[in-house]
């Protein structure tokens, strides 16, 4: 078994998600894995790195197929005993004018970005090594969405004593009111994304408080982070930051040094922890 320190990077063959296993390979001290659903295109990112002069390495993984995370999960308890940086990065979103009905861009969307970061995280998290770093990519607009929210919701999202259950409860409800064309009357917001981001960042604050509960002395640090407004395939080519940019602040938050004991269970956009 290895003892060298070992960071996983969700998504990351393109976009804020290459940049950041880009930025881990130059800073991070052990093995950083760039993850794809696709090995093809995973192998290619890689190819991209090795011509930079890094040295990545690849294992495939699908966020949405518990099989795959399962598979990732073996190999680095059997590879390394555990993992020291993991990096939530995988995600979707629809385009603005996708035409795509809005119950079924809310079931796909939730699927991937809440369901199946949720899935990572339980299969994962046991495998974090003390002085362990999580990242859980949000986004600002899970912010403005909480405030398109009915006041009963923002409640139940900003509450410090919501449990998982209820959350993936809300989450769940979001996709039904979507398919009955209620949500707007049941006081969400008219954004999948959002309302998945929302999940995201509550599912941290969530976790966090786990982890002061059960591993307190092992100083494990997990955030959700904001990395901006990037130009990447999702976001489109006019937004303000480079990808290099976007990977800033989670890589920011990857590499906390072990004598940090904060920040945790925040929401945390350009190095800087907002509210919620």
């Amino acid at each position: 078994m290895s003892s060298t320190p070992v960071a996983v990077v969700t998504g990351s063959n393109k976009g804020i998600g290459l940049a950041i296993v880009r930025a881990l390979c130059k800073q991070f001290p052990g093995d950083v894995y760039l993850t794809a659903r696709d090995p093809g295109r995973g192998q290619q990112a890689v190819a991209q790195l090795q011509q930079e002069g890094l040295r990545p390495l690849f294992h495939q993984l699908d966020i949405d197929d518990l099989q795959s995370i399962r598979a990732l999960r073996d190999f680095l308890k059997e590879k390394y005993g555990g993992l020291n940086v993991l990096v939530n990065n995988a995600g979707i979103a629809f385009k603005v004018h996708d035409t795509t009905p809005f119950a079924v861009q809310a079931e796909v969307t939730l699927k991937t970005n809440f369901f199946g970061t949720r899935n990572i995280c339980t299969e994962l998290l046991p495998l974090m090594k003390p002085y362990g770093r999580v990242v859980n990519v949000s986004s600002m607009v899970s912010s403005s969405a909480l405030a398109g929210c009915s006041q009963e919701l923002q409640q139940k999202f900003r509450s410090d004593t919501i449990t998982e259950e209820e959350l993936v409860q809300l989450m769940t409800k979001f996709v039904e009111d979507t398919k009955k064309n209620i949500h707007d009357k049941e006081g969400w917001p008219n954004t999948a994304y959002g309302v998945s981001k929302i999940g995201v960042t509550v599912l941290s604050r969530i976790q966090a408080r786990g982890l002061n509960e059960t591993r307190k002395g092992e100083h494990i640090l997990l955030n959700a982070c904001c990395p901006g407004w990037v130009r990447t395939d999702m976001a489109g080519s006019r937004a303000p930051k480079s990808p290099d940019e976007g990977a800033e602040t989670p890589v920011y938050l990857a590499l906390l040094p072990s004598t940090a004991d904060a920040p945790h269970g925040q929401f945390v956009s350009d190095k800087t922890v907002k509210p919620w």
